[in-house]
């Protein structure tokens, strides 16, 4: 159901890259199934590099399982986001996925001139991307006066230098429990 609208989706991005397709069309006729539960999409690499929706292949040359709590870290290229992602399969193949979704950008602005012409387009996506970065910063000035709040004004959280300090004084008094138990061990014992 969802296998040839996204098989045109990401067609589209590779043919607008065109090295992305370029890299790609050494593995044609070759089949890759991304299983996200609970769907699962399996795709056939063309001669172009383009890809096409496959049937249900249960013989894929590669396949790639991603947990469904997996996909925002990727969508943000959480590095250890990918380690996490079950593969199995022709590994030059998988290394070029990998590769392609590390790299593989969507020219928005290209795509938005054809309806809106290229200066409109252009400036749309100036400001989307000026205001993604406002909201990453106040996120981040936020986060930091909170944290600032909660170990300084409304003690919520610890400092590292408490816990630092309260871990040095658990293990001494450790130590001192264990020569107390040693000391009354040697009384007991003479």
């Amino acid at each position: 159901m969802l296998g040839q609208p996204t098989a045109s989706v990401l067609s589209h991005l590779l043919a607008q890259s065109g090295w992305a397709a370029k890299r790609l069309a050494p593995h044609a006729g070759k089949t890759v199934c991304f299983q996200i539960a609970p769907f699962s999409f399996s795709y056939t690499i063309q001669d172009d590099g383009s890809i096409s929706a496959a049937a249900e292949a249960t013989n894929a040359d590669a396949v790639c399982t991603i947990p469904p709590s997996l996909l925002p870290r990727l969508a943000v290229q959480d590095e250890s986001a990918y380690l996490q992602i079950e593969n199995a399969g022709d590994a030059a193949l998988l290394a070029e996925i990998f590769y392609l979704s590390r790299h593989l950008r969507w020219d928005v602005a290209e795509d938005l001139s054809h309806l809106t012409g290229d200066i409109a387009a252009e400036h749309m996506v100036q400001y989307a991307n000026a205001g993604r970065r406002y909201i990453q910063h106040t996120a981040t000035v936020l986060s930091q006066a909170l944290a600032e709040f909660w170990t300084e004004e409304d003690p919520l959280l610890a400092k590292s230098t408490h816990i630092s300090s309260f871990v040095h004084q658990t293990d001494k008094l450790r130590d001192d429990v264990a020569r107390l138990e040693q000391r009354i061990h040697r009384l007991n014992g003479s």
